[in-house]
């Protein structure tokens, strides 16, 4: 379905509440063939997801989004009855919708038959908990091209020099204007070089020998470090609950390549 064909069955999705009724399971028929609450569900269910809306129904007009689906099932006889299924490009087309919507079924299936525990989700949060960098840094910089510039900065800087100053005046990252100013930040935000330079600098001290990355000579400034405090288990239990989803699908996919016959040409 093109984009706007799309958009004219779903533009009436969110105008105002209808108290229009039906009755049983069945919400309207086009030409004798029934569409059913279910069908309702499912298109209001994508129509939400294509707009990034909520899952709940506060707002949506009932009617409006039952005649869009009167005008799918009509696009759909009428497609039906000009035999658009023998199209080559159509063809192709439900062959990888059914395809798709089979192995969904059988991720569901898999989920539903062995599903994540609370206990896994909480092991996996503690182990992620223990290996996240919490400790956060504010720091300046002064980047240069050679080790020689860098310790001529570094001398000045044990004379008295102003650490701005020097920034403004010498560096040539883009944050020389700013008098070298980094804000603050993770340590895998950076480089390793200078995150490891940085780790074991004490707050106020810059660093004494200069710091080469792929980006040139570094004289490092450490203004203040904080802890940053870590998500708690339920505010991102649901994506924990997805990553464990993915690495068990994984799994099951390596399962499955061991067993197989594959030919790769």
């Amino acid at each position: 379905m093109n984009k706007k064909l799309s958009g004219f069955l779903i533009s009436g999705l969110m105008l105002a509440a209808s108290s229009w009724a039906v009755a049983g399971n069945t919400v309207a028929s086009v030409n004798g063939k029934p569409i059913s609450q279910k069908d309702y569900d499912f298109y209001l269910q994508q129509a939400m997801q294509r707009r990034g809306q909520n899952k709940g129904r506060g707002g949506v007009n009932r009617q409006a989004v039952i005649n869009e689906l009167v005008n799918r099932e009509l696009l759909h006889q009428a497609a039906i009855k000009e035999k658009v299924e023998n199209d080559d490009t159509v063809a192709f087309q439900l062959k990888q919708l059914k395809v798709d919507a089979m192995i969904q079924g059988l991720i569901n299936k898999l989920s539903k038959d062995n599903p994540i525990t609370d206990k896994e989700l909480k092991k996996e949060y503690d182990k992620r908990i223990a290996g996240a960098k919490l400790t956060e840094y504010k720091a300046r910089h002064i980047l240069l091209k050679t080790e020689e510039e860098a310790k001529t900065v570094i001398a000045e800087l044990d004379s008295g020099a102003k650490f701005e100053d020097l920034a403004k005046k010498k560096s040539t990252g883009p944050s020389a204007k700013d008098g070298g100013e980094l804000g603050w930040f993770n340590p895998s935000q950076m480089v390793p070089p200078f995150s490891q330079a940085i780790a074991q600098m004490k707050k106020g001290e810059y660093s004494k020998k200069p710091v080469k990355t792929q980006f040139g000579w570094h004289v490092i400034k450490l203004e203040d470090i904080r802890k940053r405090t870590p998500p708690k288990f339920k505010d991102i239990k649901g994506q924990l609950r997805m990553v464990l989803q993915n690495q068990r699908i994984q799994k099951y996919i390596v399962k499955l390549r061991k067993k197989a016959k594959i030919k790769i040409k």
